[in-house]
């Protein structure tokens, strides 16, 4: 599969997100190990988590905290195939609490105890790459940041990266962690461009941009086409799916871009993954960059 680059980390140009095998309307765990084997069997080599993708602890009697790393733990030592190539992208400072409320926690104390947590849970001495989750207003940003740099230089991550920021917060991390910023995560797609300044940026510093929600979000990825009928159009044109071109269209954008779609089925990772050797022509990339 094609390759790009997260630091001097080679990675599968499309990535497998794991938010929704953990969060409301979540498969059974075979049926999510299945998608995650599945990926790793067509030559994925990096996968997206979070420490906060979770059911709030009301809906299952317990603390699910760090659900989601836990179950690509299990996915990554049931795996047959060899996993030393394998990133794993999770992230800290943005919580969920006990009835399932978004909360966020940007202080250095809490995003160095979360990493070490998450260390723990996905069974690494070192995370592959961390990335701060969304930014704190209650917290300097350069303090957050600190605490990556923090990370860093005592090894418990072996790459830094930030997500939701905005093109002065993306300078900023750059600068702190002293052109050690990996990668960008925010979110990308035909219904939400917002990002472009940003994908712009990481492409000028050569930092990863990982759109998340790169269909336009789990419950929206299935009509992508009615919402933007040229993608439709081009993907009847190539007897595809909208959603291969439109992560076609996403890859064209920079050579740093590196969709991060979200799965729940095995199905859906696999044809995402056409994307990749979907060539796309001149013409079409410019009707797809006009398409709202």
């Amino acid at each position: 599969m094609q390759q790009r680059s997260i630091g001097d980390v080679q990675v599968s140009a499309i990535g497998l997100g794991g938010m929704p095998m953990s969060i409301e309307g979540r498969p059974d765990e075979a049926r999510s190990i299945a998608t995650i084997h599945a990926a790793f069997d067509a030559g994925v080599t990096l996968i997206d988590t979070a420490n906060a993708y979770h059911l709030g602890a009301d809906a299952v009697g317990h603390d699910e905290t760090g659900h989601n790393e836990s179950l690509i733990a299990r996915a990554l030592t049931s795996w047959g195939g060899d996993t030393d190539d394998v990133l794993i992208a999770t992230k800290g400072g943005h919580l969920r609490t006990q009835d399932g409320t978004w909360i966020l926690d940007g202080r250095p104390e809490h995003l160095k105890r979360a990493a070490k947590e998450s260390a723990t849970r996905l069974g690494v001495e070192a995370i592959g790459l961390y990335q701060h989750h969304r930014p704190d207003p209650k917290v300097p940003y350069a303090d957050t940041i600190g605490a990556l740099a923090d990370l860093l230089d005592e090894g418990v991550i072996r790459l830094a990266g930030i997500s939701n920021a905005d093109p002065g917060q993306i300078r900023l991390a750059h600068d702190i962690l002293d052109g050690r910023l990996a990668s960008v995560q925010n979110q990308f797609s035909p219904a939400f461009l917002t990002s472009l300044p940003e994908l712009e940026l990481c492409a000028q510093l050569g930092i990863g941009f990982l759109p998340w929600s790169p269909l336009g979000g789990i419950s929206r990825a299935g009509d992508l086409a009615e919402r933007h009928v040229a993608f439709g159009e081009i993907a009847a044109r190539h007897g595809v799916s909208p959603q291969q071109v439109c992560l076609a269209w996403e890859l064209s954008l920079s050579p740093t871009v590196i969709p991060i779609p979200g799965a729940s089925r095995p199905e859906s990772i696999l044809d995402s993954l056409g994307a990749v050797d979907l060539a796309l022509g001149a013409e079409e990339l410019a009707a797809l960059g006009e398409a709202r």
